[in-house]
Formats: C-alpha cells, structure tokens, sequence
C-alpha cells in the first residue's frame, strides 16, 4: 500500500476510534481483552481497508467490520475462560461530590446489553450511537424493516430484564 493511503487509513482510523473502542466496551470485561480486541480490529479494519470502495460512510463500513470482529472473537471466546468484569476493575476517583447515579444506570444498561445476543447487541449499540435505521440495516446487513421489528423486541425484552 501506498503512503499516502496509509496515511489517509491512518488519519480516518484516529478520527473514528471512538466507535471501535465503544464496540470493545461493549464486548469486553476487562482493559486487556478491550486493549486485545482493539488491535484485532484494528488489523482487520488494515487487512480491509483496500476493499473499501467508498459506497457508504467510512464510520459504517468501520461499524461493520469492526462488529463482525468483535462478534467473531465474542463467540471463540465463549469456549474459554471467563474473565472479571471490566466494572470491577475501573478506577475511580473518589470524591465527596461525585455523583455515580449515571454511572449505576450505565453498568445496568450494559450488564443487561450483554445478556441479549450478538446480533441484538450490536443492534442496541448503533441504536444508542444515533444511527439511522438506514445505517444500522447497512452495518448490519439485514432490511430496514427487519432492524426496526428487532429494535423494538430488543426494547420491550430489556424492559423486561431492568424491569422484572
């Protein structure tokens, strides 16, 4: 590959690390399989990079392959061992102000994401970025319709987790 598309991958990556360190959270328990699985992506999204025509967004184009990369270890990872919550381990600052209401209501957000399938999660997620249902049937691979009818089952069956 050239330098110049080097540099242009290199340049569209750091403006959209965001969303592959999101889709890491999402996926991950602790900081050194997020740290793991954003190198993986990362290499997939290089591997990639001379296949993207430019048809859609780069940020969708990356929302998809970085999905299916993390889908794709999320499963391997499945017949391995368990490893300890990434909320456990998170530093805090502790202060006599602070205020975690938001951060309870995120740990429970993600704890009951993370019961829902593959699929479904990455649904969730593109939905909690703002995505259009154009964009998250584009990412996705699945029709509009398809995406709405699941967002809306997704809806009332983490109503039904958060509120029992």
């Amino acid at each position: 590959m050239s330098k110049k598309t080097e540099h242009i991958f290199v340049q569209l990556l750091e403006e959209n690390q965001n969303i592959v360190h999101k889709i890491c959270r999402l996926y991950t328990n602790d900081q050194d399989a997020h740290n793991d699985l954003f190198q993986e992506i990362t290499i997939q999204l290089w591997k990639a990079y001379p296949k993207f025509r430019g048809d859609a967004k780069f940020s969708t184009w990356m929302y998809r392959v970085a999905l299916n990369t993390a889908i794709t270890l999320y499963r391997k990872s499945k017949r391995s061992v368990k490893t300890q919550e990434f909320e456990n381990v998170a530093f805090k600052i502790k202060a006599q102000e602070y205020d975690d209401t938001e951060e309870k209501q995120l740990s429970v957000m993600y704890a009951a994401i993370k019961q829902l399938n593959d699929i479904d999660k990455a649904l969730v997620f593109l939905y909690l970025e703002d995505k259009n249902y154009t964009e998250i049937s584009d990412t996705l691979g699945i029709t509009e319709v398809n995406a709405r009818v699941k967002m809306n089952r997704i809806k009332k069956k983490l109503k039904s987790i958060l509120n029992p």
